[in-house]
């Protein structure tokens, strides 16, 4: 699913209980890491995230269901693109417009993974 797609799904959901349960359907789409691609965990998140790149392609895992799920997004965010490209975006800024009513320590998480990604 791409971003546009997860983006526009999100949009028609107006429960934050649905929006939470899309999110973790959507971690259990994330495609399995390639041996070739290289590997970072990710500091400051609660649950063991990490994030995976091959080129300009991106894959994660993570061992929470709601984490995954987050990590499918932001994947989504970025998948294709340039380091440079990924620096001039506004992935928080993008994140928050989900409007996914996260506790503070999954915020911390996020924009941990955002943090790591701008500084590729």
């Amino acid at each position: 699913m791409t971003y546009a797609e997860i983006k526009s799904a999100l949009g028609m959901v107006q429960s934050p209980l649905e929006k939470l349960e899309f999110v973790m359907d959507l971690g259990r789409s994330l495609e399995q890491v390639p041996e070739s691609a290289k590997c970072y965990e990710i500091k400051g998140c609660a649950s063991f995230v990490q994030i995976c790149r091959d080129e300009n392609r991106f894959f994660g895992m993570a061992d929470s269901a709601l984490v995954r799920g987050i990590v499918a997004i932001i994947i989504a965010m970025v998948d294709g693109k340039t380091s440079d490209e990924i620096k001039n975006m506004d992935l928080g800024g993008e994140f928050e417009g989900l409007n996914l009513n996260l506790g503070a320590g999954r915020l911390n998480g996020v924009n941990s993974m955002i943090r790591f990604l701008q500084n590729l």
